[in-house]
């Protein structure tokens, strides 16, 4: 463990915080601030495009990928962040996630740009099948497969189960041996379908879970609408200035709150680590921009909107409730969970109930969208035969996860996460020029509705 944690510490330090911001900085200023077409882009999410080569549609697409982003990190994950920075924590991980967006923009399109088709119709594409085919670097893609494949199983799967079946105990008292059958079970009925079958859970899971919470937060910020306007001022204020929060507790300072902000805000959405465009790749649309605008609009849901909801709901509640929320035991925050709990407990009776259902339902849907990942990366590795190997191994994995301990587990993952974003930030920058040229083509030169003339190879996956 404590090797394991001194490689997370370097790999998860500076560095890669330095990749991922200037990845997100870079990429905005070469596509001019794309993050200007969100609505745009929000209505191509829910506009079908039949006439459009894919497998599933635009938004199931989308709708996979927020499963898979959106989770615990965007509730439990604020209130951590908070605790350790500060409310600024909260201005630098909406920052991030709006700088964000042009990072997703570009996965999007490279993901659809170089997607390839199998014998039997289905579309492939994300980071490994760009750097094979785009940046003619084979051995990358294999790599970022590797760490995909690998760290599935850990950050999308044990680790959800876990946090489900910890809930389900904590609120509802059912052993997680039962929880760990009904959720695999569960999981299995959909995955087993392939990406269809995801997708169409997600579709349908991912914007009621979203609503429910969402409208929870919506009522907790009228419940707290006396205290809206001095939480934002102390979120901006807090961000470049150590402020007071509850108690007369001093924020973490200016560099706490940055670097949690960032690195929650990196987390949360997933921009740059290279998951969402291998779900982007599934797509129907008729040319890699387009769908390129709807994955970037996942990053504004995910994070410019829910993670903002969060924050102020968290931060509203400790301005108003100062004492509540500080831990006697240690005269500091209360971190993750009891601080969130708390705020809802605001809305009477239903409240803690509505955020323990979305917990359980967000953790699920992580656990759907990642299995999809975790099967195309397997696939590019071994081939269509890997497919059923890897679903009913998934499948168990999901119970294990449930009655077993998991701080090892939750590293190893967290590491191999990190890995990911290497080869996949390498394929961005790599081939930048091609994501500007493409966005000139089709959106530059208001041309959306254009057919992509490329070529979509057919491969032997056998």
């Amino acid at each position: 463990m404590q090797v394991l944690q001194s490689i997370y510490n370097v790999l998860w330090g500076a560095p890669m915080l330095i990749l991922l911001v200037l990845t997100h900085l870079f990429l905005t200023f070469r596509t001019k601030f794309i993050q200007a077409s969100t609505f745009k882009a929000i209505k191509l999410s829910v506009t079908p495009d039949k006439e459009a080569s894919g497998d599933v549609s635009s938004f199931a697409a989308l709708a996979t990928a927020l499963a898979a982003t959106i989770g615990t990190g965007n509730i439990v994950g604020v209130a951590t962040a908070i605790a350790a920075g500060g409310p600024g924590a909260v201005f630098w991980c909406w920052l991030t996630g709006l700088f964000g967006m042009a990072t997703k923009y570009g996965e999007g399109l490279l993901a659809v740009k170089y997607r390839v088709k199998t014998a039997d119709g289905m579309m492939l594409g994300g980071p490994m099948y760009a750097l094979e085919n785009g940046l003619k670097q084979k051995w990358l893609g294999i790599a970022f497969a590797v760490f995909a494949g690998v760290a599935c199983f850990g950050i999308g799967n044990m680790t959800q189960g876990n946090s489900i079946s910890t809930m389900v105990q904590s609120n509802f008292h059912v052993s997680p041996f039962i929880t760990g059958i009904v959720l695999t079970v569960g999981t299995g009925c959909v995955i087993l379908g392939g990406v269809k079958s995801i997708a169409k859970v997600c579709e349908k899971l991912v914007p009621l879970m979203a609503g429910l919470y969402i409208l929870g937060c919506v009522i907790i910020c009228i419940i707290n609408g006396a205290y809206l306007g001095a939480a934002f001022k102390l979120i901006i204020t807090s961000a470049f200035t150590e402020q007071a929060i509850a108690g007369g507790i001093m924020g973490g300072g200016l560099m706490v709150a940055l670097r949690s902000g960032v690195s929650r805000g990196l987390f949360t959405n997933e921009s740059g680590l290279g998951s969402a465009p291998i779900a982007d790749a599934a797509a129907q649309t008729r040319n890699p921009v387009r769908q390129a605008l709807v994955s970037m609009s996942g990053v504004f849901w995910d994070t410019i909107v829910v993670c903002l909801m969060t924050g102020l709901v968290l931060v509203s509640t400790i301005i108003k409730e100062p004492e509540a929320a500080i831990n006697p035991a240690t005269n500091t925050l209360y971190t993750g969970g009891d601080l969130t709990t708390h705020a809802f407990s605001a809305i009477p009776v239903i409240g803690p109930i509505v955020l323990t259902i979305g917990l359980i339902t967000f953790a699920w849907s992580t656990i759907l969208g990642w299995s999809y990942y975790g099967e195309k990366c397997w696939e590019y590795l071994l081939g269509k035969k890997a497919l059923m190997p890897f679903r009913v191994c998934w499948t168990i994995v999901v119970f294990i996860g449930c009655v077993t301990a998991l701080d090892l587990v939750w590293l190893i993952a967290d590491i191999l996460n990190g890995l990911m974003a290497w080869p996949n930030c390498i394929a961005l920058l790599g081939l930048s020029g091609v994501i500007v040229s493409e966005t000139k083509k089709y959106l530059w030169d208001n041309n959306l509705d254009g057919f992509s003339d490329d070529e979509i190879k057919v491969i032997d996956n056998k």
